[in-house]
């Protein structure tokens, strides 16, 4: 295949096929050969009002000809004014607490660190463990690969990163128990007191975990006795739980966050995506009162990003929050969820290749496999998620890629809110289209 014209421009490692975009509007990637592309996964799980936004571009554009960069330890008036609406309108009441970074895998790293300086600033230095889960993934850094569980990315990079342990996180299609076992749930919050326990809890600072596993698992859900187990478990033995709604967060799934459908009372939650909607790179961690007291007390600091809470990027925020509020937006999520679903189990649940199809909100994944009797994968040099991706741009659909390696072969969704009835059609219909068309070549291969 002919390299493409722009090769030596873009991506940083040249590829043959360049989706060369150069408008968005709504849901609708414009293309620079002039076809139309259908963002059925809001980017990377992260566009929620819909782009070309202008009372956004309009924010962002004030608030940089006001302040421009302002070090992330002095205080702006659109600072003020996100943290403002944070805690007055959209965070759990216990988390009182904001620190802002400008994506999610600076706000994991950042909320590692927290935890292990409030067990110092406590007095308790033997606590320095993170236990993490599998599949997860909570950023690209070399402290959030090791906590995370996405073998695929941390692959080469072992020496560079402790090793954190593990614990699985509830994978209900694939459970030892058995396929769907509805003890899924207890036995994994067992591992992870029995991992505690191996450990020694007086070693261990944080329990680390999506609500609902994103696009490593492809929107895995645990059952209802899961995080109920989790949250004793964590309290019985002083360690601090880490929550993660990057991706979940800012109405994703129906709800403001994960914790809230769940009853996650979090010491410290990190997200991002949803918090700008895409239009500019900024996330954060929320903690509460108490684990910052220890820190205060000493006199500690915790050292921000550069370009951590950037007046523009807080400002972009606040509009965006201020849209999801305006146009109920949260409440939509949830509507058209239902009806996501309704279609995707229409189209999909008899396909030969579709093991499961699931999610909540509007973040779904489909787990593709060779045999849906046996749950056996596709072999790996397939590709299937990823020519499953092809074929969903040649059908005029872009799906996320999920996954990890282990857990493969997952497509997801995640459409912004304000998509149409008509949209959801078109996105399990392209959906199936470019699922029949990767199998069926696999098929004949």
């Amino acid at each position: 295949m002919a390299a493409h014209p722009k090769s030596h421009l873009w991506p940083f490692v040249p590829s043959s096929r360049i989706i060369d975009v150069v408008k968005a509007e709504g849901l609708w990637l414009h293309l620079a050969d002039g076809t139309h592309i259908l963002d059925a996964a809001g980017g990377a799980i992260a566009a929620s009002i819909g782009h070309g936004r202008r009372e956004v571009a309009d924010a962002m554009a004030d608030a940089v000809a006001d302040t421009g960069y302002i070090v992330p330890t002095f205080l702006t008036p659109q600072r003020e004014k996100l943290v403002e609406r944070l805690t007055s309108h959209w965070l759990p009441d216990h988390l009182t607490r904001v620190h802002l970074s400008s994506g999610g895998s600076e706000a994991a790293d950042a909320a590692i660190r927290l935890a292990r300086m409030h067990h110092i600033a406590k007095g308790d230095e033997s606590r320095w463990k993170i236990i993490g889960r599998t599949p997860s993934y909570h950023g690209a850094t070399a402290l959030t690969l090791a906590a995370g569980g996405h073998t695929a990315r941390q692959k080469g990079f072992e020496p560079y990163a402790p090793d954190c342990p593990k614990v699985p996180a509830p994978y209900a299609l694939r459970s030892p128990l058995g396929r769907n076992h509805e003890d899924e749930d207890l036995r994994c919050a067992k591992a992870l007191e029995d991992r505690i326990l191996s450990e020694g809890p007086e070693t261990v600072a944080a329990f680390m975990a999506e609500s609902i596993t994103g696009s490593s698992g492809g929107a895995l859900q645990p059952g209802p006795r899961y995080w109920p187990e989790v949250q004793r478990i964590c309290r019985e033995h002083g360690v601090l739980l880490i929550v993660d709604e990057v991706m979940t967060g800012f109405g994703r799934i129906g709800a403001k966050f994960g914790s809230d459908h769940f009853g996650i009372k979090a010491d410290i939650m990190f997200a991002g995506k949803g918090l700008a909607g895409g239009y500019a790179p900024l996330a954060g961690f929320y903690t509460t009162e108490d684990v910052v007291a220890p820190l205060a007390a000493r006199g500690d600091s915790l050292m921000f990003y550069t370009y951590g809470g950037h007046p523009g990027a807080c400002a972009a925020a606040n509009k965006v929050l201020e849209i999801l509020e305006h146009d109920d937006l949260v409440a939509r999520a949830a509507a058209q969820g239902p009806k996501l679903e309704t279609l995707l189990h229409e189209r999909l649940s008899e396909h030969p290749n579709v093991a499961d199809i699931r999610g909540r909100g509007l973040l779904w994944g489909i787990e593709l496999v060779a045999n849906r009797e046996t749950l056996e994968h596709f072999p790996l040099e397939a590709g299937m998620t990823n020519a499953v991706v092809a074929h969903g741009l040649r059908e005029g659909a872009f799906f996320y890629p999920g996954g990890t390696g282990e857990v493969r072969d997952v497509i997801c969704l995640g459409p912004a809110f304000t998509v149409s009835d008509d949209e959801l059609e078109m996105i399990a219909d392209r959906l199936l289209a470019a699922i029949t068309a990767a199998t069926a070549k696999k098929a004949a291969a």
